[in-house]
């Protein structure tokens, strides 16, 4: 038995217009995306320097839908206090990156946020052993962090496929609901597949921000592809 979430397409900011992120976010909104994914990198724990939590305030009187913060960064616990008062909703890392995943995972929860791991290509679910029931949402790249635009790598799919599993069988002992994400590479002719290993949550950036219709007005196109390719 499954337990996914409705479908849920993120929209990443790395590949929108920043000169006019309030308005992009709110095209997006409109168009369909169920959430704002931020991704922070720190050109520490990833080679790039992108944004902050003073952005994520800036954005957050913008949509009313949920901010996802992939924190991309080393050491996480100041900035999980920053970007949980800048008002994320979501904020998850990545447990090379924590020197306790446990307190930094009950940290997020203690600020209001809910909490999630990421796993990069080649980092292993054991990970989640031991906190799964700390744990609102599991990531897993589809691409090595650090530059959108990148190629899908296809044995995420496996990877999809054993989280997917995980998750049914924690909620099957009586575990909270855990959404499973997935991000990099994203695009119409692949979500199908990523849907079918078991993800309900997908973050594409170039895929929407640069999709041909998207002038800054609509965005309705591309998020119709998605919702054809997810029905």
């Amino acid at each position: 038995m499954s337990n996914k979430q409705p479908y849920c397409i993120a929209p990443s900011i790395l590949s929108a217009d920043f000169a006019r992120l309030g308005e992009e976010v709110k095209a997006v909104e409109a168009a369909g995306a169920g959430f704002i994914h931020f991704d922070v990198m720190d050109n520490h724990y990833v080679p790039n320097l992108t944004v902050g939590p003073l952005v994520c305030k800036a954005i957050r009187p913008h949509v009313k839908i949920p901010i996802d913060v992939h924190l991309m960064v080393s050491p996480v616990d100041s900035l999980i206090n920053d970007f949980a008062k800048a008002g994320a909703d979501y904020i998850t890392f990545h447990p090379e990156a924590s020197s306790h995943i446990d307190r930094s995972l009950q940290l997020v929860r203690d600020l209001g946020c809910k909490s999630g791991l990421v796993f990069n290509p080649s980092t292993s679910l054991d990970h989640l052993d031991w906190v799964m029931d700390k744990v609102d949402m599991i990531l897993l790249m589809s691409v090595n962090p650090g530059f959108g635009g990148q190629a899908f790598i296809p044995s995420t799919l496996e990877k999809t496929k054993a989280a997917r599993a995980r998750i049914d069988a924690h909620i099957a002992k009586g575990g909270q609901p855990i959404r499973l994400e997935v991000d990099g590479g994203i695009k119409p002719d692949n979500i199908a597949a990523v849907a079918a290993a078991g993800a309900d949550t997908f973050v594409a950036g170039s895929a929407v921000f640069g999709a041909p219709d998207a002038n800054g007005k609509s965005y309705n196109d591309i998020f119709a592809k998605f919702s054809k390719a997810l029905a």
